[in-house]
């Protein structure tokens, strides 16, 4: 958040990629050297959301560059986006992993796009001349609204339009979630639920949010689609029917002064090998029992993908 995999490389080509991705895998604000070039344009930011798989997903796009010859640099864990994008506009920040309907709406209040196709055509057009999408990867993580078991059953909950059975909703969710047009004020005009109240977790759907679903402070969690926890606490995701969440496919926003044939063929390759399948897998690994550091997850996804 793979399916079919790139043909192995040669062995030679796959050790000297090994070689330069254990050079350049740290997760740290240090700077990773490839091969020589003009500084100014190979040197890249990049950086996260404060999210686990956002991380794991910078990790994925840096040290792919920096095995190309790239100076790598990261600022990780920024935070929400009301704190990123600016970064981005100002340059502090060259590259993120964003997700296309949620940057959608945050850049166009008025967005209705939902396919990928008009999502895409609508980021493209909403993006300042500063920053640039490419192409979005196969892989998606949705926003999804999640309740207990216990809670679905007890009011016979199975959609978002449920919800208005209920007298009071208590809802958790990332700040931006209140005025996104997909968010609060979207449950209110395409669902009609005018019984909302609303509480602001600021960690991506994650263990603070799943503490208030489970220990009851919140009925109703939005949660990332492809986050282990919904799983292993058997969650019940209540179905979107009128398509409030549109399409999320992972994609790279990047400084357009920085956007070349190079960056561009080697970011492509990275989204067009993930899948969501994937991305399920990498949160296992780094939330799960085995707690592996992004970074490190990243470097092994990379060197099973074979992808230079």
């Amino acid at each position: 958040m793979f399916g079919s995999r790139r043909g192995m490389i040669a062995v030679g080509a796959i050790a000297a990629v090994t070689a330069v991705l254990l050079a350049g895998c740290s997760s740290s604000s240090s700077t990773l050297s490839g091969n020589s070039g003009t500084k100014a344009k190979t040197s890249i930011v990049v950086g996260s959301a404060n999210f686990s798989e956002n991380e794991i997903l910078a990790d994925i796009y840096g040290q792919a560059l920096a095995a190309n010859g790239y100076h790598v640099s990261y600022k990780l864990n920024i935070g929400a986006r009301a704190a990123y994008v600016p970064a981005l506009e100002k340059g502090e920040v060259n590259l993120i992993p964003e997700y296309s309907g949620s940057i959608l709406a945050y850049l166009s209040k008025s967005a209705t796009a939902s396919s990928s196709a008009d999502v895409k055509a609508a980021l493209d057009a909403a993006l300042p001349a500063s920053l640039k999408a490419l192409t979005p990867s196969s892989a998606a993580d949705s926003d999804s609204l999640n309740v207990t078991p216990a809670f679905a059953a007890k009011n016979g909950l199975s959609s978002i339009a449920d919800l208005s059975k209920l007298s009071t909703v208590k809802i958790a969710a990332n700040p931006e979630f209140q005025t996104r047009p997909d968010g609060i004020k979207g449950l209110q005009s395409i669902y009609g639920l005018t019984n909302l109240k609303f509480t602001a977790i600021s960690d991506g759907g994650g263990p603070a949010t799943l503490k208030a679903l489970l220990d009851g402070t919140v009925d109703v969690a939005d949660i990332y689609s492809t986050t282990p926890s919904i799983l292993a606490n058997k969650l019940v995701t209540l179905s979107d029917p009128k398509s409030l969440f549109a399409s999320q496919e992972v994609v790279p926003i990047v400084s357009s002064s920085k956007v070349d044939a190079k960056l561009t063929s080697v970011l492509n390759k990275v989204s067009a090998a993930l899948t969501t399948q994937d991305l399920l897998a990498l949160n296992t690994e780094v939330s799960g029992d085995s707690k592996t550091a992004p970074a490190d997850a990243a470097k092994a996804w990379l060197a099973k993908a074979a992808l230079f």
